[in-house]
């Protein structure tokens, strides 16, 4: 018995000294693939904000429950979504939205988010994007054309503050729609040339 634990803390010393990590027991682990160092001035928002990750999940995975930004201070920043759906849904921004406000980008990438955590829709960002008869750019192949920045910064935007506001699950331009379902809709809100709904 007293061999067997040498021989246990030989191994441990041994896995320690290499570098090896024992498993530590966590209830929640995140996949973080980037840190950011908080700069003087910035807020919650601001980080979310630029890495596309909602506020309340940024502040749940960094323990941040007082909204307090240290600079200096680091910040594990979660994938909530991949790089692939995120180009994919700023694409379908670009297409949809180009010559509208910025505000307007953003509440078409709402759209798309509130549909994924709508029972009605598919749950995931590309089988929204991709649904029958969802989305022109689709149709026409415009999707394919790549974003712009604007639409980029707005898929952020979009993603950073979900749950906070934008529950339209339809948007349409009623210039260009012919579609007598949709004007059938409630309409609550007005961002450019397109009416978003529920």
């Amino acid at each position: 018995m007293k061999l067997l634990s040498i021989v246990i803390c030989i191994i441990t010393f041994s896995l320690i000294s290499i570098g090896y990590k024992l498993p530590v027991n966590t209830s929640v682990v995140y996949a973080a693939e980037k840190q950011h160092i908080a700069k003087q001035g910035e807020t919650i928002w601001d980080i979310a904000k630029q890495y596309g990750v909602p506020i309340e999940k940024l502040k749940e995975v960094n323990d941040n429950d007082n909204n307090v930004v240290i600079p200096g201070e680091t910040f594990i920043i979660p994938t909530i979504i991949s790089d692939r759906d995120k180009e994919l849904l700023s694409r379908l921004v670009h297409a949809e939205a180009k010559g509208e406000p910025y505000e307007g980008k953003v509440a078409v990438a709402a759209v798309v988010l509130n549909r994924v955590h709508d029972d009605a829709f598919p749950d995931t960002i590309s089988k929204v994007i991709y649904q029958n008869n969802q989305f022109s750019p689709v149709d026409d192949g415009s999707i394919r054309q790549p974003a712009d920045e604007d639409s980029k910064k707005a898929v952020n935007e979009a993603l950073a503050i979900q749950g906070y506001t934008y529950d339209q699950l339809y948007f349409y331009n009623p210039s260009i729609s012919d579609s007598k379902w949709m004007r059938t809709l409630k309409v609550t809100k007005i961002i450019g040339g397109h009416h978003f709904a529920i």
